[in-house]
């Protein structure tokens, strides 16, 4: 049957639009900047050998290059502490925030060896000006969870300032525990459990 120009012309415009519509969206900055840290990621722990304290050592070593420059690790420290931050000299500031990172380092570098092939699923982004939320699932091979990442712009760059796993923000989950110790002690106690903890 031969189809009139008319017709051939309609039909070639429903299929480019059906083609375009169904395009994978494009994503933005701040699910690119996570996706290329956890690819990396994901590489140096597959090929990572951890027989050996120096062997875990030298793949978190690794990993910190990679992962550091994607937290705004003084955000968090800042948001962690809440309204106690403004309390802190300077100094105090500077040295809170160094311990802190060296908490969530040991916190998560004991974890490395739980690697086990998981994949990591983008889910969605939204963007609201200075700030966004990168949506993501970690699917294993017995489950899978939720983690969603929230970024601000800092100086051009979007850097991770909290993670929502399973709905549980790290962030309110570290100022509920450092309200804890605050409410019973003072802020030189609250350092030093940090900074044993972070040993």
């Amino acid at each position: 049957m031969r189809l009139t120009s008319k017709l051939r012309f309609n039909l070639l415009l429903i299929a480019l639009l059906l083609l375009w519509s169904f395009e994978p969206l494009q994503a933005g900055q701040p699910t690119e900047e996570i996706r290329s840290a956890i690819n990396q990621g994901i590489e140096i722990a597959k090929g990572a050998k951890l027989d050996t304290e120096a062997d875990k050592a030298a793949v978190v070593n690794r990993l910190r290059e990679i992962v550091y420059p994607l937290f705004d690790f003084e955000e968090m420290a800042k948001r962690s502490l809440g309204p106690h931050w403004r309390r802190l000299n300077p100094q105090q500031q500077t040295e809170f925030v160094a311990s802190f990172r060296e908490l969530l380092e040991k916190t998560y570098a004991d974890k490395i060896d739980l690697y086990e092939g998981q994949k990591v699923a983008f889910n969605g982004e939204t963007v609201d000006k200075d700030f966004a939320q990168v949506d993501t699932r970690v699917i294993g091979k017995q489950q899978s969870y939720s983690v969603d990442y929230r970024l601000h712009l800092v100086n051009g760059k979007w850097k991770i300032y909290d993670v929502i796993a399973e709905n549980i923000s790290l962030v309110n989950n570290y100022r509920s525990q450092f309200n804890r110790v605050l409410s019973n002690s003072s802020y030189d106690e609250l350092l030093k459990i940090i900074k044993e903890k972070g040993a």
